[in-house]
């Protein structure tokens, strides 16, 4: 079992005491969140770049239009509510 350092601010007293079950268990959880959402992330961002031809100048605007709104979606979604555990992905234009 690996063990942390902790200091006492009040004394000024450092030490070096074990890790508990829990401190083991919340550091795995938050580093299993942290890569959860930056695969979330991945996956939208390689999501933006396939639908980046959509935006170009010479693209119709009843085709951009639509492809904006999803696109504004993709942008939106570390920002719900249960990201990264629960994540609703926009449907993509026809």
């Amino acid at each position: 079992m690996s063990n942390k350092t902790v200091l006492d601010c009040d004394t000024g007293v450092v030490s070096v005491v074990p890790r508990t079950d829990a401190d083991i268990a919340a550091a795995q959880s938050t580093e299993t969140t942290e890569q959860k959402a930056q695969s979330l992330r991945d996956k939208r961002t390689n999501l933006l770049r396939k639908s980046d031809w959509t935006q170009g100048a010479d693209t119709p605007t009843s085709i951009k239009s639509k492809w904006t709104d999803y696109r504004q979606k993709l942008r939106d979604v570390p920002a719900q509510s249960g990201f990264p555990d629960s994540v609703t992905w926009p449907t993509k234009p026809s």
